[in-house]
């Protein structure tokens, strides 16, 4: 059997390679082809191109790369289309998964999509093109399948795997040991994106708001893990020689960061589902370029942004994005959560439960959704016998 998949961002590529490990238990012949990163190609897939090359984000950041995105996936299409494999998974970047699953379906190929488009907060309109395109939608949240199952679109709520992987007690106290951090310490871990165009938006903003609390809390300490190497250049310069001595810089480790905080201030994305697994008290801030928020003004149709808000279905923590995005309102949300211990407490209690929520087997149950699909296709002789997942 032959599987194609595409991961367009390093979450892509941890959610991609779990599924394909639990695939290949099922189907140990099986051989996967596509773009994806490192854990894919650690699981033994043949990438076409790095994924690094589809990472981008942000209208204005795509158009800019418009034309060598166009090459890749023409490339891809070509390779598939001269040998269709026996399905197609498109992992999350649906600008570019989508076209391609659409084209691929026409020609008979199976296709499945791991990550729900953001239908459900912007554009509703697209489902028409999402069911010219996609055989079987993979949910990782319960709010997503419960839209799609009300618009009679096949979808499967499998769970996310970062709550599977995260623990629900996560150790703090080992987390601050490792990072040489006292217990007594109170810290603030600080996540101004992963991208160079996020950390250039939000990052003069953030070392803002650390003045500020430093000005308050002069004992309070600052972890920034830093997504890659070269963004730590970027970011070291922003501090000023008053803040520098009480901020640790990581390479990486965000999730030691996260462990080891009092509370964090985190970029939107990712970033705050993972501080809502590891029971971070948080607030959120997120800038995009303003022709993407000029289009998104018109188009977003949910109240909140950040992940717990969209899981909890109100607002459990702050969030300030675009205008809001400033230190002057950042700043007196972030003490207010630094100096209320009882309402900290109430989020990681909060946010135990959303993580139970979300803690479903996501790869295993993902597995089974392509492989009743496969049955479905006549690409798998045997039954599945377990039921639908989700």
């Amino acid at each position: 059997m032959r599987i194609a998949i595409v991961a367009g961002e390093p979450s892509g590529d941890f959610l991609a390679a779990g599924l394909m490990a639990e695939l290949r238990r099922r189907f140990p012949a099986v051989t996967f082809e596509g773009i994806g990163g490192e854990r894919m190609r650690a699981v033994g897939m043949q990438s076409y191109h790095p994924l690094e090359a589809l990472s981008v984000m942000g209208l204005t950041e795509v158009l800019r790369h418009l034309p060598r995105l166009l090459g890749i996936r023409r490339d891809l299409l070509r390779r598939l289309r001269a040998a269709p494999p026996d399905l197609y998974i498109g992992v999350d970047a649906p600008d570019f998964n989508l076209p391609v699953e659409r084209r691929l379906k026409a020609a008979g190929v199976p296709t499945v999509h791991y990550v729900s488009p953001t239908v459900w907060a912007w554009r509703p309109g697209r489902l028409g093109k999402l069911q010219a395109a996609v055989d079987r939608m993979l949910c990782i949240f319960p709010f997503e399948r419960d839209f799609f199952r009300a618009h009679d679109f096949p979808a499967v709520f499998v769970g996310h795997p970062l709550a599977d992987e995260i623990p629900l007690e996560p150790d703090r106290a080992a987390a601050r040991e490792a990072l040489g951090l006292g217990e007594a310490d109170e810290v603030l871990a600080v996540l101004p994106g992963s991208r160079r165009s996020e950390v250039r938006r939000l990052a003069p903003v953030f070392v803002e708001v650390m003045r500020r609390l430093q000005a308050e809390r002069p004992r309070l300490r600052f972890v920034i893990p830093c997504a890659s190497p070269p963004l730590r250049p970027e970011i070291e310069a922003l501090l000023p020689p008053a803040l520098a001595s009480q901020v640790m810089l990581l390479d990486g480790r965000a999730r030691e960061a996260l462990t080891a905080a009092t509370a964090a201030l985190v970029a939107s994305g990712t970033a705050t589902l993972e501080a809502m697994l590891l029971k971070r008290p948080m607030v959120m801030a997120y800038r995009v370029s303003r022709l993407t928020a000029w289009i998104a003004r018109r188009s977003v149709i949910i109240p909140h942004f950040a992940m717990p808000n969209l899981i909890a279905g109100r607002e459990v923590i702050p969030e300030f994005t675009q205008d809001a995005a400033t230190a002057t309102r950042i700043a007196p949300a972030v003490l207010a959560m630094l100096e209320a211990p009882a309402e900290r407490a109430e989020l990681v209690t909060l946010f135990r439960e959303l993580h139970e929520s979300l803690r479903q087997g996501a790869s295993a149950r993902a597995a089974e959704a392509v492989t009743q699909l496969l049955c479905e296709q006549g690409h798998v002789p045997v039954p599945v016998t377990s039921g639908e997942p989700g």
